[in-house]
C-alpha cells in the first residue's frame, strides 16, 4: 500500500510511523501517509478508531495521559515532535484546526466580527484594525454567510448552527494556514448545509491552496469531500485509496464491511419500515400549532418576533416510527419543546391521548410525562457527570414515587440489561462509558418509566455509522418488546430511511410534505423535499441530481417572511402565484400531504404559468 499521493509538489505534511499510547494501551499504530497543497485526505473510522487522536497528534493538542511514542510528524519538513516550540507557534496561524462544536467554540460576550478581528491581529500584529475587518468580512462573504457586514457585528447566539460552521471555517482561514484539519465539521449539520460545507471546503481548498485534513464519521461524506481517504481501523491504517477505487475494491475486509453495513437510501433493504395502519385515535394530535418568540435585534428599539413554529397539523398513531426532517432553522427543536411541554404553543392543540399538553397544569403535565419521554442529541451533556449510572436510572422512578428503594434499584438493573449495558457498570459514573453507551444509558433512563411515546431528538447524530446501526437495532427491538411509539427528530435521512414508517418535512417553521416512507423517498411532492434528498450523502446513484435541486445560503429570516411561500425565493420551479399565496397541504392521496402548487398543476400548465414569472 502506498501512502504517496501522484504529484510534483512537495507534502505540506509528511507523517511517518506515528504511534500514540495511552497508559500502556496503544491508540495509534505506526501511522503515516502525505498530504499536498491543494489535496484534501479525508479520514475515517468507527468510534474508538484513533481519528481525533491522530487530528490532536499532528495539531500538538495531546493531553495527558496520550503519549507520542514513536515516528515523525513532518510540516514542510520540519519534524513537529522535535521542536515543541514550533509546533506551539505554528498552531492557529501555518496550522488550523476546526472542531465539530461551533456553538461553544466562541465567546458569547463578544459580536462574531471582534473575535475574527482578534484572531488576525494577535497571529498577524502587524496588519491594522481597519484592514482585520475588511479581511474577515470579505471570508465570511466567501463563505456565504448571509449579508456579511451585518452579520459581523452579530454575537454567535444569533447565528444557525450552519452559519457558525461557516464561521468557524473564517477563524481557521482568516491567517492564511497552509494546512487546516477538519474534525467532523459536518457531522452535527443537516444535509444541505453539511452538502454546502462540502463544496465551499473544496472551494477554499483551491482558492487558498490550502491542504485539508478531514476526520469524517461517514464514508459517503469522506468520499464525497476528498480525493484520497485513509480508513483507520483499531489505531491502524486499514488502507489509503480514492474514493472511486475505495468503494468499487476495496482493499481491506474492514472497510468492505463498512461499504456492506451502510443503510440505503433506495434500494429495497430489508430494514425499510413497514407502513403502520393507522389506529382510530392518534397517540399524539397536533392541530394548528404556532409559537412564536420575540428579540431585540442590534440597533432596534422595538421588539421583532420570530416566527418559528407555523401552522402545524400531524397525527401520530399507536406503533408508528414518524420522522421530523429539515434544515437547520426550520423550527423541529422548537416543535420538540411543544411536543414534550418544556413550551406552551401561542395558538393551537397538542393532544396527548385526547389531553391537552399546551394546558395542563404543571402538577398534570409531570403526570403525563410518565407516558411520554424525550431522549436527547448530546450523549455527554445530558447525563449528570457526578451520579453513578443506577442513580441515574432510579431518580425518575423516585420523582413519581414509584417503588421502594429495592424495587427501583432492580428495575435498574432490568433496563441496564434491555439496553445492552452491564449490571456491572451501576456503581460507576458516565465518564467511563462511550458515546454509545451513553446514549445506551439516555435510553434507558427514557424507558424506565415506561412511556407510551418516545422522543428522538437528534438521538444519533454525534455517533459513528457503526453505533447508529446498533442503537437503530436496539430500538426495533424495543418496540416489538414493548410497543413504544416513537418520534424521530433528525437530519440524517439514511436513518430516517430505515426507521421512519411516516415523515414530515418542515421548512421555515411549516410543516410542508407528510408522506409515508415509500412515496417520500421516491416520489416527494415538495421541491424542498428533493432539495433534502439531493443532498443526502450515499454511494448509491442518486435518484435526484444535486445540480438541480440543491439549495444554496439561507431560508430567510424568520423575522421577516416573505409574502407567499417562504420557499419561493429558493425554488427552482416557483411561478408567479408562489410569490402572492402560501399553499396549504394538500392531499396527494394515499396519506400524503404536500403544500406545493404544483400539485395542483398538469404539466402543461407548469411551464404556462412560469412564463409569468
Amino acid at each position: 500500500m502506498s501512502m504517496e499521493t501522484p504529484g510534483k509538489t512537495e507534502p505540506v505534511l509528511k507523517v511517518s510511523g506515528l504511534s500514540v499510547a495511552a497508559g500502556g494501551r496503544e491508540i495509534l499504530s505506526d501511522i503515516s501517509f502525505e498530504l499536498h497543497p491543494r489535496e484534501i485526505l479525508s479520514v475515517i473510522g468507527e468510534s474508538g478508531s484513533g481519528k481525533t487522536v491522530l487530528a490532536r497528534a499532528i495539531a500538538s493538542w495531546l493531553s495527558d495521559p496520550l503519549r507520542i511514542t514513536g515516528g515523525s510528524v513532518r510540516f514542510r519538513g520540519t519534524d513537529l515532535l522535535r521542536d515543541p516550540g514550533l509546533a506551539r507557534r505554528l498552531a492557529g496561524r501555518e496550522i488550523a484546526y476546526v472542531g465539530g462544536n461551533p456553538a461553544g467554540a466562541l465567546d458569547p460576550t463578544m459580536t462574531v466580527g471582534s473575535q475574527l478581528v482578534e484572531k488576525l491581529r494577535a497571529v498577524r500584529p502587524e496588519i491594522s484594525a481597519a484592514e482585520a475587518r475588511k479581511k474577515a468580512i470579505r471570508l465570511l462573504n466567501a463563505v456565504r454567510i448571509p449579508a456579511a457586514a451585518r452579520r459581523f457585528d452579530e454575537y454567535p447566539f444569533q447565528y444557525s448552527g450552519g452559519m457558525m460552521q461557516r464561521a468557524m471555517i473564517v477563524d481557521a482561514l482568516i491567517s492564511d494556514p497552509a494546512l487546516l484539519i477538519a474534525d467532523n465539521i459536518t457531522q452535527p449539520l443537516d444535509v444541505t448545509v453539511a452538502a454546502q460545507i462540502l463544496k465551499l471546503m473544496r472551494e477554499l481548498n483551491a482558492e487558498f491552496s490550502t491542504a485539508v485534513l478531514f476526520i469524517c464519521s461517514s464514508l459517503p461524506v469522506a468520499c464525497d469531500a476528498s480525493d484520497r481517504v485513509m480508513v483507520l481501523n483499531a489505531g491502524r491504517v486499514a488502507e489509503i485509496q480514492t474514493p472511486p477505487r475505495l468503494i468499487a475494491a476495496p482493499q481491506s475486509a474492514y472497510t468492505a464491511q463498512l461499504i456492506r453495513e451502510l443503510p440505503r437510501l433506495w434500494d429495497d433493504s430489508p430494514h425499510s419500515p413497514r407502513a403502520v395502519a393507522a389506529a382510530p385515535v392518534p397517540v399524539l394530535s397536533i392541530r394548528d400549532v404556532a409559537r412564536a418568540y420575540h428579540i431585540r435585534r442590534r440597533g432596534e428599539a422595538r421588539l421583532s418576533v420570530v416566527q418559528a413554529v407555523r401552522n402545524v397539523s400531524f397525527d401520530v398513531f399507536q406503533g408508528d416510527n414518524f420522522g421530523v426532517v429539515g434544515e437547520s432553522g426550520c423550527g423541529k427543536s422548537s416543535l420538540m419543546r411543544l411536543l414534550t411541554g418544556l413550551e406552551r404553543p401561542d395558538r393551537g392543540e397538542i393532544l396527548f391521548d385526547g389531553e391537552d399538553v399546551g394546558s395542563a397544569s404543571p402538577a398534570r403535565l409531570r403526570q403525563m410525562r410518565r407516558k411520554f419521554q424525550l431522549v436527547l442529541q448530546d450523549p455527554y451533556g445530558s447525563l449528570p457527570p457526578q451520579w453513578p449510572i443506577g442513580k441515574i436510572l432510579e431518580e425518575p422512578l423516585k420523582i413519581h414515587g414509584l417503588g421502594t428503594a429495592g424495587e427501583r434499584r432492580e428495575r435498574a438493573r432490568a433496563v441496564m440489561n434491555e439496553v445492552g449495558l452491564p449490571e456491572s457498570l451501576c456503581h460507576d459514573l458516565t465518564s467511563r462509558l462511550s458515546a454509545g453507551q451513553r446514549q445506551r444509558l439516555n435510553v434507558a433512563r427514557a424507558m424506565i418509566l415506561e412511556p407510551k411515546l418516545l422522543i428522538m431528538d437528534e438521538t444519533l447524530s454525534a455517533l459513528d455509522q457503526t453505533e447508529q446501526g446498533k442503537l437503530l437495532d436496539l430500538f426495533e427491538r424495543l418496540q416489538a418488546q414493548h410497543g413504544f411509539t416513537y418520534i424521530f427528530i433528525s437530519h440524517d435521512l439514511t436513518m430516517v430511511r430505515r426507521v421512519c414508517s411516516r415523515i414530515a418535512v418542515m421548512y421555515l417553521g411549516e410543516v410542508v410534505e407528510v408522506a409515508p416512507n415509500e412515496r417520500l423517498f421516491f416520489d416527494p411532492g415538495h421541491p424542498y423535499s428533493r432539495a433534502l434528498l439531493s443532498a443526502a450523502p450515499t454511494l448509491e446513484p442518486r435518484r435526484y441530481r444535486p445540480e438541480d435541486c440543491l439549495l444554496e445560503g439561507e431560508p430567510p429570516s424568520p423575522i421577516d417572511l416573505p409574502p407567499g411561500c417562504a420557499f419561493a425565493g429558493r425554488c427552482p420551479h416557483a411561478f408567479e402565484r408562489c410569490s402572492r399565496e402560501n399553499p396549504a397541504l394538500s392531499d396527494r392521496g394515499n396519506r400524503a400531504l404536500a403544500a406545493c402548487f404544483l400539485n395542483d398543476l398538469t404539466p402543461g400548465t407548469i411551464e404556462t404559468e412560469k412564463t409569468y414569472a
